[in-house]
Formats: structure tokens, C-alpha cells, sequence
């Protein structure tokens, strides 16, 4: 069997837009090219997900727009089950992205529908899929929303992944429904309130009842391992756009985790997932070999 994998949270169309540099206050500067994509944290991990192989529901809201028919259409053409995607009146999620010369880019997420999923209806939805081996979270969408799911399945043995992006802080009861935490080590920073260090993940993984996986870019990964600090190498690769890097580990990451691989195999895959999404251009679109 399909390992089941079912992530609740945000979708987004992107507009992209690539320059040389990105603009100072007042500037006006000549772009290179510009695209437009399927994203938003929670289709990007669930794309993830679906190409890997996993049997992928995914739990989201849009908008009344005519984003939504290219959004589900997308999703299904990744193999992303949309039986239970609700939709409200109003736009659905939009992000404009610059991505400069370098890789590195500049995101503004405007979540639209995202904001107005229903935690009541997504726990039905739960109910109806039944058990998945992993439930994924992120932070484009309400916090009390991800409280709800996260508790349900937690409270029925699921494997949970909370990804807090954008940086935000998680609640107790949150953490507490939460199995693996992976912020970036910029999440870490504003989370834990100091920088991003061995002795600082120690500390912080002591005070949180969840086991935390820190991404760190092209440096790779660190996690505990009998109670010290272990980092995982990314290959070497020259980056041209870095948009939805993290979402590719993530996805990945839970399609390994729900495969029943050991801890260091569902990091490796993640990395190596997330290094070749860099070498291409786009979001979702670089995810495919």
C-alpha cells in the first residue's frame, strides 16, 4: 500500500518575477522574466508528496476566482487527492515573488482564502479519509485551525509535521499534538529568540515534548541524535531559485517519514529533494525530474 499522507494549510497561485537585483525604496528596475505558478506552503508539500508517491489528500481553501479550477486541475495532474478543498466567496491566496541573480528571494504572501479555511470542516474531512501514517502542517493558515487538526490526529495516532512558516510562534497546545518540528534556522531565530546554534537547538528541543529538525539551507540539516547535535551535508549545487526549497524538505521529508524510513534516510531524501528543487526555476515546477 501507498503511504498516506494528508497536509492541511494554504495554496497560492505565484507570480514571479526574475531580476538582476531587487530594487531599493523607490527604485524602478528592468526584470528578466517573469512566471506564473502553482504555490502556497501547504500544495507545494503535498506536490511534493504525490510525485514521491505518497496517497496525498490535501485539505485547503479557495477563492470564487479563476484560480481555483487551475489549482484543483493542478493538483490533480500531481497526483493530489481535492475531494476535500473548500471554497468560499472571494480570491483565493496570491504570492509575488523577486528572485535575483543568486537564487534568493523576496516573498509577499496575500493568504486570501487561506484565511478563512473551516477547522470544523477539515476534522470531517479527517473523519472521511480515515487514518493517514503522517498529518503536515504550516502557518499559512489560522493557528487555531492547525490546534484543531493537529489535536484530533495526534489524539488518534497520527505522525504530525508542523513546518512554522512564516515565522510565528506555536502555541502549547500546538507543540503539544506535535510529533516533528522543522523550522529553517531564520524560523528557529525569531521562535526561540536567539540565534541559531548546537547549544541553542539542545536547549530549546529540552523544552519542547517533539522531536526538531532544523533546516539550514545549502549547509543542510541538523537534528539530535542521543541527546547531541547532528548535522546532515547538502550536495553542492549552484542555486537559481530557492522558492519552495523548504517546502520540498518538508514534503519529502513526510513522504519517508510515512514509508517507515529511519530518521537519517527521511533526511537525506529530504535534502536531496530540496537541493534539486534549487537547481531549476519555479516552485512546484522544479520539484519534477
Amino acid at each position: 500500500m501507498k503511504p498516506k499522507v494528508c497536509v492541511v494549510g494554504s495554496a497560492n497561485i505565484d507570480q514571479v518575477s526574475y531580476v538582476k537585483r531587487t530594487p531599493n525604496d523607490g527604485e524602478t528596475v528592468f526584470g528578466d522574466s517573469y512566471q506564473m505558478g502553482f504555490g502556497g506552503k501547504g500544495a507545494n508539500q503535498a506536490v511534493m508528496a504525490g510525485i514521491l508517491g505518497a496517497e496525498v489528500y490535501v485539505i485547503t481553501c479557495l477563492g470564487s476566482d479563476v484560480y481555483r479550477d487551475m489549482t484543483i486541475e493542478n493538483f490533480k495532474n500531481n497526483d493530489v487527492i481535492t475531494d476535500y478543498i473548500q471554497t468560499v466567496d472571494g480570491s483565493s491566496g496570491v504570492a509575488p515573488i523577486w528572485v535575483d541573480e543568486s537564487g534568493q528571494n523576496r516573498i509577499i504572501v496575500i493568504p486570501g482564502a487561506n484565511d478563512l479555511i473551516d477547522g470544523s470542516l477539515a476534522i470531517e474531512a479527517l473523519e472521511k479519509i480515515g487514518k493517514p501514517d503522517v498529518l503536515v502542517g504550516q502557518f499559512e493558515i489560522p493557528m487555531n485551525v492547525n490546534e484543531q487538526v493537529f489535536s484530533y490526529a495526534y489524539k488518534n495516532g497520527v505522525e504530525t509535521v508542523l513546518n512554522p512558516a512564516p515565522a510565528n510562534k506555536p502555541s502549547d497546545i500546538l507543540l503539544q499534538n506535535t510529533s516533528w518540528f522543522i523550522p529553517n534556522e531564520i524560523e528557529f531565530e525569531e521562535i526561540y529568540g536567539d540565534i541559531f546554534n548546537e547549544n541553542n537547538l539542545l536547549l530549546f528541543a529540552k523544552n519542547v515534548d517533539t522531536n526538531v529538525v532544523v533546516t539550514l539551507g545549502e549547509k543542510g540539516c541538523a537534528y539530535i541524535k542521543n541527546n547531541s547535535v547532528k548535522i546532515i551535508k547538502a550536495d553542492s549545487v549552484k542555486a537559481i531559485d530557492t522558492t519552495g526549497a523548504g517546502d520540498a524538505f518538508v514534503g519529502a521529508f513526510s513522504f519517508a517519514l510515512a514509508s517507515k524510513l529511519d530518521i537519517e534516510e527521511c533526511l537525506k531524501l529530504a535534502l536531496k529533494k530540496a537541493t534539486d528543487s534549487v537547481t531549476k526555476k519555479g516552485t512546484q515546477s522544479s520539484y519534477k525530474n
